[in-house]
């Protein structure tokens, strides 16, 4: 996986369905631009490389129409940069985009890029998540809110939890880090988030899934059900009237209408393994994945990781909770030892708690509404907070011991 920039910490919106030529003049430019074109954010753009810089870009266009983005490397004075760009405008179709990777640091030149009409100049080398944002940028309207964050919760294998690890975690992320939070149920024919949530809407994300025709931001507002002030609930019917064959970008359009109205979306996936939940996970911007403390899962969990390895090579690595720990009389497989056989480390390890989870399952509430104080939903406040970004803001109970443990130093120094 590739280190992580400050750029992956703001949202990049998708690349929208645009053509995009470089003409680069090194090899590792290329290369560069060439792993941009498979990232997931771009999976809706058409990329090509070619090498020759500006002066190739020139020829390409003499008699041919341009793409929508134009992206040129120049070494600087020596290839001639401002030359080539006035030659460039005397062919460039009206609209088209121009970004200059260059490797020269010059306030000068890179004004006169701009007074030319230059969208954006990148110094090299470009890490590629700056690039994406750079073309993304392009097409975000101004003023518009930056989309949504969302994160996908998926079991290595069944009856892991994974349901309740996402029901819990959104609900964690609305009420602790008061954050506008939708979760939305993907298991359409066995979907438990209306008992967990003790909901009973009577529409869902069925009607958004079988009928994209009428999608739209006002249906999705309907099929949402509030389940309090920052948290709602898209829910699956559970009903088996009718088979589910969904093709791959089946979620695709509900998904895009969330990103554009909430700030985080918690996506329960089902344990499936087909092309629309590849394509789920891959495309997420996070990826909580739940495991037992049993070879199983350790086994999916490994070729798990490396099936997603391929489609997010500039994304964070996904992370893995440990669920059900510590039952009585069952071997297990240690956390340090799980951790060490993925390479990772655990986000969390949640203890098996039998009671309190069926009690929450049964009374249709959260853990933390259960037993406010309990280990397991300290954790989940604690996961939340991590996902975000927010370890300061992890619990808010710290806040109120600090005055307190002060006072009692004082009074024991004196």
């Amino acid at each position: 996986m590739s280190d992580i920039s400050e750029t992956s910490e703001r949202m990049i919106a998708p690349v929208p369905r645009i053509t995009i030529q470089a003409f680069c003049e090194t090899a590792e430019t290329a290369g560069m631009i060439e792993g941009v074109g498979g990232d997931r954010r771009m999976q809706k753009a058409h990329v090509k490389v070619q090498m020759g810089g500006g002066p190739a870009a020139v020829e390409a266009y003499r008699h041919a129409p341009t793409p929508n983005v134009i992206i040129i490397e120049s070494h600087g004075v020596r290839s001639n940069p401002l030359e080539c760009l006035d030659a460039l405008a005397q062919v460039c179709d009206e609209g088209t985009r121009v970004l200059i990777i260059g490797h020269v640091n010059d306030v000068a030149l890179y004004r006169q890029f701009i007074q030319r009409g230059v969208s954006d100049y990148l110094m090299a080398p470009v890490a590629p998540l700056a690039l994406i944002g750079s073309i993304s940028d392009l097409f975000t309207a101004p003023g518009v809110k930056p989309v949504g964050r969302t994160v996908a919760v998926y079991g290595v294998r069944g009856g892991v939890g994974s349901s309740t690890v996402a029901h819990n975690l959104a609900w964690s992320i609305a009420r602790g880090q008061g954050l506008q939070t939708v979760i939305a149920d993907l298991d359409i024919a066995f979907g438990t988030a209306s008992l967990n949530f003790n909901q009973d809407p009577p529409q869902g994300i069925a009607e958004a899934v079988f009928a994209p025709e009428r999608l739209d931001s006002a249906l999705v507002e309907r099929l949402l059900s509030k389940c309090s002030d920052n948290l709602s609930l898209l829910s699956a019917p559970a009903s088996l009237d009718r088979t589910i064959d969904l093709s791959e970008p089946a979620f695709d359009g509900l998904i895009e209408h969330l990103r554009a109205a909430v700030p985080c979306i918690v996506l329960d996936v089902p344990h499936q393994w087909n092309a629309w939940t590849k394509r789920v996970l891959t495309s997420a911007d996070d990826i909580l994945i739940v495991a037992g403390p049993d070879l199983a899962s350790l086994r999916n969990a490994k070729n798990l990781l490396g099936a997603l390895q391929h489609g997010r090579p500039n994304d964070r690595a996904p992370r893995i909770l440990l669920n059900g720990v510590g039952v009585p009389k069952r071997p297990e497989i240690a956390a340090a030892e799980f951790a060490k056989a993925l390479e990772v480390t655990l986000s969390a390890s949640i203890p098996f708690d039998p009671a309190l989870f069926g009690a929450a399952a049964n009374n249709g509430q959260m853990l933390a509404e259960v037993q406010a104080g309990a280990k397991s939903a300290e954790l989940f406040a604690d996961l939340a907070a991590a996902m975000l970004g927010r370890p300061e803001a992890r619990r808010g109970r710290a806040n109120i011991l600090e005055p307190l443990l002060a006072r009692l130093s004082r009074r024991k120094a004196s």
